[in-house]
């Protein structure tokens, strides 16, 4: 199977709704903070479990993935991320960085070659990947994990988020 326009049109959608998912979660974060006098610092820091990225972490990893795992599909220039938000506002400033990079790619970059590799590094090592499972199979996925993630968090520490506010503008 190669990449196709529809299968880019399925991930068009895919990150929207995904980024309009974050939005969502980190203004419902953020007014849950001010009404119940909470340090943003703290829930920015909380955890699922130790060994895990905490929230404010798992929102950078998701905006970097699709803005970093796209541009290297376009053969564009990789963005770069300071990871220095400290509040809910950072992190939405962010969210809206990550997207206006997204589209702002050109889309026929990321649909050329469709039979062709992409080249990562991961974990200290170049992996090569068909440039079609690298989207469906690597940038999506980790996209939903660190949204899904944040919301787990968020859900933890009080904020009154349901399913809806995960699939954002969906059914």
């Amino acid at each position: 199977m190669s990449m196709s326009e529809p299968i880019s049109q399925l991930a068009n959608g895919a990150f929207s709704q995904m980024f309009d998912a974050m939005e969502n979660i980190l203004q419902k974060a953020e007014d849950h903070a001010r009404a119940q006098d909470l340090d943003e610092g703290v829930m920015l820091a909380w955890r699922l479990t130790p060994d895990m990225f905490p929230m404010a972490r798992q929102i950078q990893i998701a905006c970097d993935v699709p803005a970093r795992g796209l541009s290297r599909l376009a053969n564009a220039d990789l963005p770069s991320f300071e990871d220095t938000e400290s509040d809910f506002a950072g992190l939405k400033a962010r969210v809206a960085k990550a997207r206006d990079h997204i589209n702002g790619l050109d889309v026929a970059a990321i649909l050329a070659d469709p039979d062709g590799t992409v080249v990562v590094p991961l974990r200290g090592e170049d992996v090569t990947m068909p440039r079609q499972l690298f989207l469906s199979q690597f940038i999506m996925p980790n996209l939903y994990f660190h949204v899904s993630t944040a919301y787990a968090i968020l859900r933890t520490m009080g904020v009154q988020l349901g399913k809806g506010d995960f699939l954002a503008r969906s059914l």
